[in-house]
């Protein structure tokens, strides 16, 4: 049975599961709510969290000669305008003295996973909710320190920041189109304050939403693939895009930047899967 076919069962038969979608859709986990098992835990909406003292984190990133070299091949592909809008990731080793579960405990964010000690994701990034017959999806776009003078401002006035977001934002609005109806932009560019470690930073992000049809559970298969990878993580347009990022990143994001959330018989809570370990 297909990933589409297994979310469309457990929609009709209304039965609550927690959902984990890799980034290309080849690997899952489906998860009824009353046969959670130990090894995996999630949080959604802000929670208290464990404080720990100090700890060790160490980053060890690709080198910038590693990194121009894909960002000379980005730009080539935006010049032959094969792509206007890309996200270039590269996995980062680090050393640190916490384990997951100690990181998942400490970590503050709105969607928080712990995964069989595989990985953790602690994200302040929604990919869509549903409820009451609506789809909301919240494309998220530019980020600044909170602590610059006027950084509101400045992120708000930037041309390229907005230029950028505007172009997720009408990536979001098409991909909503294809499986709802009375697409509107209810809320453009407003300003969230995330956590980032010792930081605060300030996240753009827009809401966008959609009328979906009576009974839209029986296929909530087809409304969530549909929609995935989710547009903010790979770009546009994005089947195109796909492509060269699978040309130029050169390694299996994997989990990373896949979606995880929870439907619990009559609605949907997810978010993508970034700030991620």
């Amino acid at each position: 049975m297909t990933l589409q076919d297994q979310l469309n069962q457990l929609g009709e038969k209304r039965i609550p599961f927690l959902f984990i979608i890799n980034y290309d859709m080849s690997q899952y986990d489906i998860i009824p709510l009353d046969s959670m098992p130990q090894d995996i835990e999630y949080e959604i909406k802000p929670q208290m969290k464990k404080e720990y003292s100090s700890f060790i984190f160490n980053k060890k990133p690709i080198t910038f000669n590693e990194y121009f070299e894909k960002f000379q091949t980005i730009q080539k592909n935006i010049s032959l305008g094969n792509t206007y809008l890309i996200n270039l990731t590269a996995p980062t080793k680090i050393e640190n003295d916490l384990n997951l579960y100690e990181i998942y405990k400490s970590a503050r964010a709105t969607y928080k996973l712990y995964y069989k000690d595989q990985f953790v994701c602690f994200s302040p990034e929604r990919f869509c909710t549903i409820k009451n017959d609506f789809i909301y999806t919240y494309p998220m776009k530019g980020t600044i320190d909170a602590n610059i003078p006027d950084a509101k401002n400045l992120i708000l006035n930037d041309p390229k920041e907005l230029a950028e977001h505007t172009m997720v934002v009408d990536l979001l609005r098409n991909d909503l189109s294809q499986i709802a109806s009375k697409v509107k932009v209810r809320k453009f560019r407003y300003i969230e304050k995330i956590h980032s470690g010792e930081n605060e930073l300030l996240q753009v992000s827009s809401k966008i939403e959609g009328s979906l049809e009576k009974n839209w559970q029986n296929r909530l298969g087809e409304i969530l693939c549909s929609m995935l990878p989710a547009g903010s993580i790979t770009g546009a347009p994005k089947r195109k895009t796909i492509e060269i990022l699978k040309e130029v990143e050169k390694y299996d994001r994997g989990f990373y930047t896949g979606v995880f959330g929870v439907f619990d018989g009559e609605s949907l809570d997810s978010a993508v899967m970034i700030r991620f370990l």
